[in-house]
């Protein structure tokens, strides 16, 4: 939707070198390396949101170039595939629009491409995206195996009388197999997600947005077919092996969207409440200290699912 020209082309350099940056930092960085990954994702969502696709392009090529020149072509397969390609195609999917009028809307205004189209698009590139860098490093339940022996190793050295039950480490693994992958995908889209909140928010406050503000509350919501792909997922737990990993790895992804999709659907129900607040700061917390009370949220994201399409006169654009 914006031309290519010299200023998008070195906007998007500048970005892609950015988040090479960002995305080395994490190496070296070990305790804020989730952050700094995630972080890598904005120059690039800032660059297509505001410059167009062709900056986004540009970024995501320079960040990749400069990030196998730096550190390895291997590691820059790693994020080109997990944050930087998701990111480019976020921003892409955020700059769509079509005449209103096509889907019997008011002549001389633009529909834009729905949030719930744009969640469960990332939801399902953090599924390809770490399915192909599972795929290269050979992930498998040895993996996590390896992680629950690291454990019990370090709480053994704590309490030597400690000596857990075979049965029990081996069932514990076998947990452990499908909560790894499951966490990993829902963290990863949260990350993500949180990144393109941010983009956005810079680029309109910086004038340069198309895509007009939405009120998030009542616009974030799952596409209703992603709950047959949430509940193939599931299915696929059961069966063990690589299809029960992909599966988790399913329920984990696009659970985080509908888990989103029943946080905003909580702020939207709770709008105008003089309790809100603190029932929000409850509800956050609850979630962050016991998990448990997700499940609420994600049952809320599942049961209330629709696309609601911004539109916007033709002249405002």
């Amino acid at each position: 939707m914006k031309t290519l020209n010299k200023t998008s082309l070195l906007t998007g350099g500048l970005a892609g070198v950015t988040a090479a940056l960002l995305s080395m930092g994490a190496n070296t960085q070990s305790s804020l390396a989730i952050v700094l990954y995630a972080a890598s994702a904005l120059p690039i969502l800032i660059a297509g949101l505001g410059w167009g696709n062709a900056a986004a392009i540009t970024a995501i090529v320079s960040a990749g170039v400069a990030a196998a020149a730096l550190i390895s072509p291997y590691f820059a397969l790693l994020i080109l595939v997990v944050t930087l390609i998701p990111a480019g195609w976020l921003s892409h999917l955020a700059n769509l629009a079509r005449p209103a009028s096509e889907l019997g809307g008011p002549d001389g205004a633009l529909a834009w491409y729905p949030l719930s189209d744009i969640l469960s698009h990332l939801a399902g590139l953090v599924t390809a995206g770490m399915i192909i860098v599972g795929f290269i490093v050979g992930y498998d339940s040895a993996v996590s195996d390896r992680m629950v022996d690291i454990v019990i190793q370090a709480v053994k050295a704590q309490e030597p009388l400690y000596n857990p039950d075979p049965a029990a480490i081996a069932q514990i693994k076998s947990i452990f197999t499908l909560a790894l992958p499951l966490i990993q995908g829902a963290v990863w889209v949260v990350m993500l997600f949180t990144a393109y909140y941010v983009a956005t928010r810079i680029v309109q406050m910086s004038g340069k947005s198309l895509r007009p503000r939405e009120d998030i509350p009542s616009t974030l919501r799952m596409h209703r077919n992603a709950i047959f792909i949430f509940l193939g997922g599931l299915v696929l737990t059961f069966l063990g092996g690589a299809p029960a990993t992909i599966g988790a790895l399913v329920c984990g992804t696009f659970g985080a969207g509908f888990l989103l999709a029943g946080f905003a659907s909580f702020h939207f129900r709770t709008r105008g409440k003089s309790w809100r607040l603190p029932v929000l700061w409850i509800a956050y917390l609850s979630v962050l200290v016991f998990t448990i009370p997700a499940i609420f949220f994600l049952l809320t994201g599942l049961t209330d699912t629709r696309r609601t399409i911004a539109v916007t006169p033709v002249g405002k654009n």
